[in-house]
């Protein structure tokens, strides 16, 4: 497919796990691709990533720069994938202000400075899409993730917010709500665990489908929403979770 074909795309959180596999695929499907990320090692994305710049999104001032400089080396923005975020463990009173702030700095406000950054880029395309990674526990209550649920229920309401807020500007904004995903971030979860095979098969478990998602599934879900060919496809949240929000098999 070359539905991405002139479009410059933008991904956060590109150098591991569901942004490398989003920004991996964009490229494939014809778009030019900057990644922004924290870190920038061994150019994350893969070989056919444009540009990869250095940015951390709780630093308003860093991302304003990195999407002038993505702006202008590639000639303007189409498509912005928010999906730099970060993860939490523990019931509501586990974790201090500070961890609270940490995390929706991250995941919320983060996803707030880049596409504030973005928006006049957006403006100028005739093809302009926004897509934010939520996750399933905004719509599902799982035991444990009580900063992590909050920030992305946060997330799922602001895409809807901004889908309103520019539909009229021709810019669609929708989000994936993925279930436990295979991701580094998930790796190291289970590494901390007691028994970490055992909090694997309890993962596995919980999803009907008995196996976690895959990053390259829900980066398909990201380019889906994210193409051209899904140009009347806006205010949606695509579930992505082996069937957790859905269906019940016991």
């Amino acid at each position: 497919m070359t539905d991405f074909t002139d479009l410059v795309a933008v991904v956060t959180g590109g150098s591991s796990g569901i942004g490398a596999a989003t920004a991996d695929l964009l490229a494939g499907r014809g778009a030019t691709v900057a990644v922004l990320d924290r870190q920038i090692s061994g150019a994350g994305g893969g070989p056919d990533v444009a540009v990869s710049v250095p940015c951390d999104v709780t630093d308003a001032a860093a991302v304003d720069e990195a999407i002038t400089t993505v702006a202008e080396r590639l000639g303007g923005i189409d498509v912005l994938v928010n999906n730099a975020g970060i993860g939490a463990v523990g019931d509501v009173a586990a974790n201090d202000d500070e961890e609270w702030q940490r995390v929706f700095d991250v995941n919320v406000f983060g996803i707030a400075r880049v596409t504030r950054a973005a928006l006049p880029h957006l403006r100028r395309s005739s093809r302009a899409a926004i897509v934010n990674t939520c996750s399933v526990v905004a719509p599902v209550g799982l035991p444990q993730r009580a900063v992590y649920a909050a920030s992305k229920g946060a997330v799922a309401a602001l895409t809807l917010a901004m889908a309103a807020d520019h539909v009229r500007e021709g810019i669609r904004v929708n989000a994936v709500t993925p279930g436990t995903a295979d991701t580094p971030w998930v790796a190291r979860l289970l590494d901390r665990a007691d028994d970490p095979d055992a909090a694997a098969r309890a993962l596995r478990a919980r999803q009907p489908m008995g196996r976690l998602v895959t990053a390259a599934e829900v980066a398909h879900a990201i380019a889906y929403l994210a193409s051209p060919l899904s140009a009347s496809t806006t205010g949606t949240l695509l579930a992505v979770d082996g069937g957790m929000q859905g269906i019940r098999v016991s």
